[in-house]
């Protein structure tokens, strides 16, 4: 079996990131060892261990990557944090001061908002729309 295990996101210090992932976000941090050149490996999940890809927090070296801080996909969404619970995760997430750039949207596919780390990246919060039962 393959899958994509971790995505790697530019951050400007590991311990501000852990604590926005796991406190405004609910995940839960994975991983967080220490490297040899003064750098951490740190993952963290947004649910259970192995039960979905996770992000590896890695701090920026160098101006470019700075410069790649919070437009990591040039201003698109490019993360989709699914939930089983629109409506739970969406009030918890903003009164722990997630910025939402919208008002919650219910489509075809699913209710989605779109919402903001703290770098500027864009995500959508999406409760996909269940799948049509077969007769």
């Amino acid at each position: 079996m393959r899958r994509i295990a971790l995505v790697t996101l530019v951050v400007d210090d590991y311990d501000e990131a852990i604590r926005f992932y796991t406190e405004a976000l609910g995940f839960r941090l994975a991983e967080d060892e220490s490297r040899p050149d003064g750098s951490r490996w740190v993952v963290v999940e947004p649910g259970s261990a192995g039960a979905g890809t996770g992000l590896l927090l890695a701090r920026a070296k160098g101006d470019a990557q700075r410069g790649r801080i919070g437009d990591q996909t040039g201003g698109r969404v490019g993360f989709f944090l699914h939930t089983d619970d629109f409506a739970r995760d969406h009030a918890r997430m903003r009164a722990a001061g997630v910025a939402f750039l919208e008002e919650p949207r219910y489509e075809p596919y699913g209710a989605v908002a779109v919402f903001q780390d703290l770098y500027g990246n864009r995500w959508d919060l999406l409760q996909p729309a269940p799948a049509p039962t077969a007769h």
